[in-house]
């Protein structure tokens, strides 16, 4: 009996999971959030003339000479600003200068249904429906206003003010992703592409994973993401683990080089483990090669990377939204006029042939993009435990109550064999006497 106890509860001990793969139908859905950027981080009218005031101070040009714009003296200007704790994002488009149109399930929306946040590799972004702390309205169904679900938004991007070796293309970039969380547009957005019409059709996907002790995932969000999701302006954004290997990485090259790596300018906020220290941490010089090598040497350690990232573990929860993508060409001829208008009346300086190619410059840089939802059936995959508890003592309770009852009847038929034995051997006695 003992034998099988123990191997019942060993078993639960293993912590076996298996997983539900259900299609369910979600109604009603909440729509997904959508994050957008200008594939140009900087506007040119707006940073020329600061970052020739720096370039002139560091006496590397001529006042009002442009030779300064290299690559390098560009990253250079970036360093400095941001270590002096001013923003970058004072250097790039505005919603308002670039947003043509926005509707939403057909009803009209504006710059103020989206709210800010900076990227490092595209600037100034924007993130339409994202879950907020302080705020009295949830996020918007799919279906408010009566409708399917689909955000229709068009932009001018003003390719004629990029600047010359920050980008090389044109367009926007855009991600489709939960309401609470955050946007990864760096290494997960979609290419948006002007002259064109892109239609992003969306399915949502939900995978739930189980706690400690069947595996290793967390929801909780450590101090030094807490801090950066400060400047997600009044976002409620969940833990992500790709962020958390940025931030403990930042960790690492501060403490070894006293800066952190400038490629991740939008990333400063610093906890170092084993102490509860909020640390604002200066960019290291592009040339520095300290930061480089600390990078190198950190992910080639296991030790350094539980160190610094023991709370990077996976997300126990991970909502997606596969997109199947079409586009359209656009704009048509009726569109032309109305799309000028905004050009003209925008912030944005015109191009100095604007009044003779202008129908040219909004072929080039008249974006358009449509986020529907295709269905709304959710395939969901939750990971459940295989053995519970209640398992176990079911299981326990089972094999105690059938060995009990083994040992009651083993006990009985004993008791009755010796009763036999004794009578049998009473009957020879008295049989023997009988005959004497």
């Amino acid at each position: 009996m003992l034998y099988f106890i123990v191997k019942a509860i060993l078993a639960y001990l293993q912590y076996p999971t298996q997983t539900d793969v259900r299609a369910n139908v979600e109604w009603p859905q909440y729509f997904p959030a959508f994050s957008i950027c200008n594939v140009a981080s900087l506007r040119y009218d707006l940073f020329i003339e600061p970052f020739l005031n720096y370039t002139n101070t560091l006496n590397l040009t001529n006042e009002n000479s442009t030779d300064a714009l290299s690559p390098l003296q560009i990253r250079n200007f970036i360093q400095y600003t941001v270590n002096r704790n001013e923003s970058v994002a004072q250097y790039s488009f505005s919603l308002n200068s670039m947003l043509y149109q926005c509707l939403y399930n057909s009803m009209p929306c504006s710059s103020a249904d989206f709210i800010p946040f900076i990227s490092s590799t595209y600037g100034l972004c924007f993130t339409f429906n994202a879950k907020m702390k302080n705020s009295s309205a949830s996020v918007r169904y799919a279906n408010q206003y009566g409708g399917i679900g689909q955000l229709d938004l068009a932009f001018y991007v003003h390719s004629h003010q990029y600047v010359p070796y920050v980008v090389d293309s044109i367009g926007m970039i855009g991600i489709v992703h939960d309401n609470a969380q955050i946007p990864l547009i760096d290494t997960n957005g979609i290419g948006l592409a002007p002259g064109r019409k892109h239609k992003l059709n969306y399915k949502k996907k939900t995978n739930f994973f189980l706690p400690s002790p069947y595996t290793s995932c967390t929801n909780n969000i450590p101090l030094s993401m807490k801090v950066m999701f400060k400047d997600y302006n009044g976002a409620d954004y969940s833990y992500s683990q790709l962020s958390c290997y940025e931030l403990c990485i930042q960790a690492y090259a501060y403490e070894q080089c006293g800066c952190t790596n400038p490629y991740l300018w939008n990333i400063r906020y610093i906890v170092l483990p084993g102490t509860q220290n909020i640390i604002l941490a200066p960019l290291c010089n592009y040339t520095d090669s300290c930061y480089h090598l600390a990078a190198d040497v950190f992910t080639a350690s296991t030790s350094f990377i539980e160190q610094y990232c023991s709370d990077c573990t996976s997300q126990c929860s991970v909502i997606t939204f596969p997109l199947a993508i079409s586009s359209f060409i656009t704009p048509l001829e009726w569109q032309f006029n109305e799309i000028k208008t905004f050009v003209e009346n925008s912030s944005v300086p015109l191009p100095l042939d604007w009044s003779t190619t202008w129908r040219t410059h909004i072929q080039n840089n008249y974006v358009a993009v449509s986020i529907v939802r295709q269905a709304s059936v959710v395939d969901n995959n939750t990971q459940q435990a295989q053995i519970t508890l209640s398992d176990v003592l079911s299981n326990v309770g089972g094999l105690t109550g059938l060995w009990i009852g083994l040992s009651f009847l083993s006990l009985m038929e004993i008791i009755h064999m010796l009763y036999q034995l004794i009578h049998y051997q009473c009957h020879l006695i008295l049989s023997a006497i009988r005959k004497q």
